[in-house]
């Protein structure tokens, strides 16, 4: 899943925030805290105050706590990890190396009975990490210690996504867009909580210099609910295919647009050369999975139709 957004690139958006430069909130957990309150404070407003959305009914304690609490929880390990990688490393590298999710992705589907292993599978997943391995080498200013951030970010949303697919193949419950942030984002918000009162609160006790403007603060939690919205209304009314060919030409609006924006943001052309290798790795997945699942739905419609045929053959005889 690729997040997807008409605004400025949330990564941008985020590291805006805690950059020292501009806003000076150098609190990721607190911030992302933040935006899964607002989010879950605004679901229920919307949902069971004004009542102008509606969430879905199917949600059992059993389904939620063996999916949506997992889901909750990886989702917040993401953001969590990813938005703390904006402290140590560039916007640009760090979108770079989230090139790397698919070879993730896949490595714990197939863990999970999800993936089945191919050669031509471990061919694209070697040339994704070799490009993200050349981006890497490529980078100026590399900090190991962001690049270790986003790459836990990196796991937790390649867990997340094997959650989620769990949760709609095997528990078969299919939820709206705002079902899912109603049920996940204050779960998250927990998970997130328990962390900050050990690791950042006694340091926003303590530094004083830290501000954050209300009106800043109120704008930058609306994009954030209305990207983590976007993200699954896309998905849910448009094609695979548009999903994937939006999310490779976001990955590299995000890595441009940083650059421009982000006067510390200097691209080299091995780093260029090495993402482009990874892009071409990803597309390449891309193409096979959809193909996979092209040929799945037309095995599907197959069985459907001799099941029809077979249904209307013995009504006849009777």
């Amino acid at each position: 899943m690729y997040n997807l957004t008409a605004l400025v690139p949330s990564s941008s958006k985020m590291q805006w925030v805690l950059s020292s430069k501009e806003i000076n909130f150098p609190f990721p957990l607190g911030l992302t805290l933040l935006h899964m309150v607002f989010s879950s404070v605004l679901c229920f407003l919307l949902t069971k105050v004004f009542k102008v959305m509606k969430v879905e009914d199917g949600m059992t304690l059993e389904i939620y706590t063996t999916s949506v609490i997992p889901i909750g929880a990886m989702f917040a390990m993401t953001l969590w990890l990813g938005n703390t990688a904006y402290l140590y490393i560039s916007v640009a590298f760090a979108q770079m190396l989230k090139a790397i999710m698919p070879v993730a992705v896949f490595i714990l589907g197939v863990a999970a009975g999800l993936e089945v292993m191919s050669c031509r599978m471990l061919l694209i997943m070697s040339v994704i990490s070799f490009g993200v391995v050349v981006a890497s080498y490529g980078e100026i200013n590399i900090n190991w210690i962001g690049v270790v951030y986003q790459m836990g970010g990196v796991v937790g949303e390649a867990l997340r996504l094997i959650f989620m697919e769990i949760l709609v193949k095997r528990k078969g419950l299919k939820l709206n867009p705002i079902s899912v942030m109603y049920y996940v984002s204050p779960c998250s918000a927990l998970c997130l909580f328990i962390p900050w009162i050990f690791l950042e609160k006694p340091k926003m006790d303590a530094l004083e210099t830290w501000h954050f403007p209300p009106l800043m603060l109120t704008l930058n939690c609306l994009c954030t609910f209305a990207l983590n919205l976007s993200v699954f209304l896309v998905i849910s009314h448009t094609s695979a295919l548009t999903i994937r060919v939006a999310g490779v030409v976001k990955d590299w609006v995000v890595v441009l647009f940083s650059a421009l924006l982000f006067a510390d943001t200097k691209l080299t052309i091995i780093n260029l050369f090495g993402y482009g290798i990874a892009i071409a790795g990803v597309a390449a997945y891309n193409n096979h999975k959809l193909k996979k699942e092209a040929s799945r739905a037309i095995s599907d419609d197959s069985q459907q139709t001799q099941l029809t045929a077979t249904t209307t053959s013995s009504t006849s005889e009777i």
